[in-house]
């Protein structure tokens, strides 16, 4: 017997999901299809649109000097389609140069390949083989022999008169000036149909952009009017520089390229610098190519080999002291591009448009990821192509530790540390990927045995980074690394503190100058116990040992064992809102078992600003109450560092603290 199960029944929401991948795949064939089959009208218009933003700062340059704006953009297009055409000329007049000048190369390479082959030692077995192969094309090459001779001699006729076939001569009739005039202009009606075509977006463009802007605008739907405006200001203002920034460098790459080959004695020396230039916005191939036509006509036009070895060092040294040195000093950290998008975006544009989709790839995959950062609803453009990282500071920081992985995150942090003090990475970084990690574990999405990788992960980055100075700002490099320079980003306008001074010995009031002068306990969990190892590794960069207490030693079993010599102030830290019953609780067996050390509550959940850290230090009754580890390190140093004749009563202190 057969029996049937029962289908499953999906629910509506997996149903919309179906249905709306469906749609999406379906509408990205649709956008696929109309690129392939309507290259011929979309590639002008991508022209267009990527000479418009190159023009655009210079039909602005125009129209501040009083040039009316229909005037300026006429007279900017004819400038730059009058350099484009001069430039094709002169590539026109190298290249037939060029080709008339081929066969007297050709001795010289035959010559080359001789020598070569002279300098082995003897006929290899390939070579054998080689000849051999050659041996068999020509039998097989030869034709056939006639039909009598390949009959027996007692078949063959005696006719011995030669069959001579009748010659056929096939003329064509003499062209009318109608055809020679067709011949002539059909190979050049369609190069100059895109030339108009792209002349008259480019004016169209120029002349209507405000009004583009506006519908582009309302294309993206968005409800905060002037943030859009201004973010799309912005990007077209990013592309122009960029693009114009680009130009320039690639057209230096090409002068250096050919005034160089010209000094070698390359043929040509305009068509290849030219030919450079332009292969250049081609990502990471570009200037392979560009080398490899110079590299073969230096391999055919010297005899020797000296003026091949210069050709070669003349772009294994320009090349990389453009593409490393120069190119990340100009264009710093905006509109990056991953490497993966940079591949595939180039795949995918030669695919459909042929090599000039490949030269068009990267500046149109740059123009996608800059409306990306800038648009919301396009922000999945920016997470697909952009280098920055698809995930924020802090959950890549959680990830890592919930890899046990702190290596590589100490290596980020040292990327994060060349432009951001320590106390930042921690609030920004660490303690923001720590409250996700306790978001989980309240949840109920993290055992115990995680937790405590986490922890421990965390106890290793500190370990590593404890010999970074932590010192006020002073002149620091900047990251080239993708994910420290999203960091950064993300935490400039934080208000993290970054100049808390490093006090020494001399310089602490009394009670402060043990070894271990600061106390940090977890207050309930094991993220709470990485929260207390960041804060005492923090504490210690700044000049005040400190050491580190599990939460198991607020228990009233425990909590005697602690040693109250030599500790000025007792931390105690929470990374969730675990309840003020708790903390309550917890201050109250700290202060007993420390009754003269200070006693701070450092609770740096999500949805505590000043005014809850205010009511938490009336509800728990603990001297000094921080929202953050920035914070909880000021306190510690202005209380460290007050000397002894300027304290006051305890009551009045803690009131100065809290509002300084």
């Amino acid at each position: 017997m057969i029996i049937r199960q029962p289908l499953k029944v999906r629910t509506p929401e997996e149903v919309l999901g179906l249905i709306s991948a469906l749609a999406v795949a379906i509408f990205a064939v649709i956008i696929i299809a109309l690129l392939y089959f309507g290259r011929d009208i979309l590639v002008p218009v991508a022209l267009a649109i990527l000479l418009s933003f190159v023009l655009a700062p210079l039909v602005a340059q125009l129209q501040r000097l009083r040039a009316p704006r229909g005037l300026a953009v006429v007279s900017v297009v004819v400038l730059a389609f009058v350099v484009i055409f001069t430039l094709g000329s002169l590539l026109a007049t190298q290249l037939t140069q060029l080709a008339s000048e081929l066969p007297n190369y050709q001795s010289t390479m035959s010559n080359k390949i001789q020598s070569f082959r002279d300098t082995k030692a003897g006929r290899g077995t390939l070579e054998r083989a080689s000849d051999m192969l050659k041996d068999l094309g020509k039998e097989l090459d030869k034709p056939k022999e006639p039909e009598a001779a390949r009959l027996p001699s007692g078949l063959r006729t005696n006719s011995s008169v030669p069959v001579t076939p009748i010659p056929v001569e096939v003329r064509q009739p003499d062209p009318g000036a109608l055809d020679s005039l067709r011949t002539l202009i059909s190979p050049l009606i369609h190069p100059l149909a895109t030339t108009g075509i792209i002349i008259i977006f480019v004016i169209f463009i120029l002349l209507q952009r405000e009004d583009l802007r506006n519908r582009l605008i309302r294309l993206a739907g968005s409800s905060d009017l002037q943030r859009t405006t201004a973010a799309l200001d912005d990007a077209a203002y990013r592309l122009s520089r960029l693009f114009l920034t680009q130009l320039a460098l690639n057209g230096g790459f090409g002068v250096v390229i050919g005034v160089g080959l010209w000094f070698i004695g390359i043929p040509s020396a305009l068509l290849w610098g030219i030919l450079a230039a332009a292969l250049r916005f081609v990502p990471y191939i570009g200037a392979v190519i560009a080398a490899a036509f110079p590299l073969a006509l230096a391999a055919a036009v010297d005899p020797g080999w000296s003026m091949l070895i210069w050709t070669l060092a003349l772009f294994l040294v320009v090349e990389p002291l453009l593409g490393h040195v120069i190119e990340p000093m100009v264009y710093g950290r905006s509109t990056g591009l991953s490497p993966v998008a940079v591949v595939v975006s180039a795949a995918f544009w030669t695919a459909l448009w042929g090599p000039i989709g490949l030269v068009l790839a990267t500046p149109l995959t740059v123009c996608l990821v800059v409306i990306g950062r800038h648009v919301e609803r396009l922000e999945f453009l920016d997470v697909m192509f952009g280098d920055r990282p698809a995930l924020s500071p802090a959950e890549i920081f959680y990830q890592r530790m919930l890899a046990n992985d702190p290596t590589e995150a100490a290596e980020k942090a040292e990327e994060f540390l060349k432009e951001r003090s320590l106390i930042a990475y921690c609030d920004e970084v660490a303690v923001k990927g720590l409250q996700l990690a306790q978001a989980d574990a309240d949840r109920g999405a993290l055992a115990y045995d995680r937790l405590a990788t986490i922890r421990d992960a965390v106890a290793e980055l500190t370990a590593d980074l404890s010999d970074q100075n932590d010192g006020p700002l002073a002149k620091r490099e900047t990251t080239s690394d993708p994910e420290a320079a999203s960091a950064v980003d993300s935490s400039a306008s934080s208000g993290a503190i970054d100049t808390i001074p490093i006090l020494s010995k001399d310089n602490l009031a009394e009670g402060w100058r043990s070894e271990q002068p600061v106390l940090c306990v977890a207050g309930r969990t094991p993220i709470d116990e990485a929260a207390a190892v960041i804060l005492a590794q923090l504490s210690s960069a700044h000049g005040l040992g400190a050491k580190v207490s599990g939460a198991e030693a607020l228990s009233t079993a425990n909590v005697i064992k602690l040693e109250p010599a030599g500790v000025a102030i007792a931390c105690l830290i929470y990374i969730g809102n675990s309840g003020v019953a708790h903390m309550r609780y917890s201050v109250r067996r700290l202060k007993r078992r420390l009754p003269k050390a200070r006693l701070m509550l450092v609770c740096c959940a999500t949805d505590v600003d000043q005014e809850a850290a205010k009511v938490l230090q009336e509800a728990t009754k603990a001297d000094l109450v921080a929202a953050s580890m920035g914070e909880a390190v000021r306190m510690c140093v202005e209380v460290a560092q007050a000397k002894a004749s300027q304290q006051v009563p305890l009551k009045q202190q803690n009131t100065a603290t809290n509002v300084a």
